[in-house]
């Protein structure tokens, strides 16, 4: 069933393009902003299916625009407003995100490999992208989204897994270091290798997901669902496991050390 999800995603979301707005084809972010700057209620701007790789649109107010399909992939997206935007199947990899506010927004079937996210190495609270309330349902995502506000995403039946057989760079993952993920949905979700650490992880749902190898050290995961998931080799020192749930039922859980 998962195999099956993504390709309809995809499908889904390329009919949906090819039947919006404008014939799918490349923009200028003069042409885009002219299109928002005459759309209406009735006729919102339509940028579904688009080729709108590497194009500047930093700053600009996407919210609520339909980008279902659409190609950003190497797109500069810093600052950018995207809360309750549709990208149903868009492609962002590479795109440049600090700062982007994807809140609330339809995020499903997304491929987001290797965004830019800091001007240094390192993720910080202020040039982390927000993906709060965001639906990421059957996305494939490696990026460094630490110390981000992700409370409320759904992450269910998406693989941000490392692809141990693509590494010789170095190891490429699912990185939420510190990130708030109160509440997410990663029921389902492959996250072998992912990297939680000292993340706000109460009340997430990790119910039949995949967490092998995955790093959950200091993190606060009170409350936390584990039914039914593979925790083998998962690293839980010194994590909060208040009232979690399913632990007992979770293939490979350690807890040793954990409060």
């Amino acid at each position: 069933m998962k195999q099956q999800l993504l390709p309809l995603i995809f499908s889904t979301a390329l009919a949906v393009g090819h039947a919006g707005g404008m014939m799918a084809g490349e923009l200028t972010a003069d042409e885009m902003q002219a299109e928002l700057d005459a759309a209406t209620p009735e006729q919102p701007a339509d940028f579904s299916g688009h080729d709108l790789s590497r194009l500047d649109l930093s700053g600009m107010d996407l919210s609520g625009v339909n980008l279902a399909g659409a190609d950003l992939g190497n797109a500069r997206l810093e600052n950018t407003v995207l809360e309750g935007a549709n990208l149903l199947g868009a492609n962002l990899d590479g795109a440049w995100l600090i700062g982007a506010n994807f809140a609330n927004a339809n995020l499903q079937g997304v491929h987001l490999f290797g965004p830019v996210v800091a001007r240094g190495l390192e993720p910080s609270r202020a040039q982390s992208p927000v993906f709060a309330g965001a639906d990421l349902s059957g996305a494939r995502v490696i990026a460094k989204l630490s110390q981000g506000d992700n409370e409320g995403a759904n992450f269910s039946n998406a693989n941000l897994g490392a692809d141990m057989k693509n590494q010789s760079m170095g190891l490429m993952r699912f990185e939420a270091e510190g990130a708030q993920l109160a509440g997410a949905d990663f029921s389902g979700a492959r996250l072998n290798h992912a990297l939680f650490r000292f993340a706000n992880l109460t009340g997430a749902d990790f119910s039949n997901a995949d967490l092998r190898s995955a790093e959950f050290n200091g993190a606060d995961l009170s409350g936390a669902n584990f039914t039914g998931a593979d925790a083998t080799g998962a690293d839980f020192s010194d994590a909060d496991l208040t009232d979690a749930q399913g632990i007992d039922s979770a293939t490979g859980m350690t807890i040793e050390n954990a409060s």
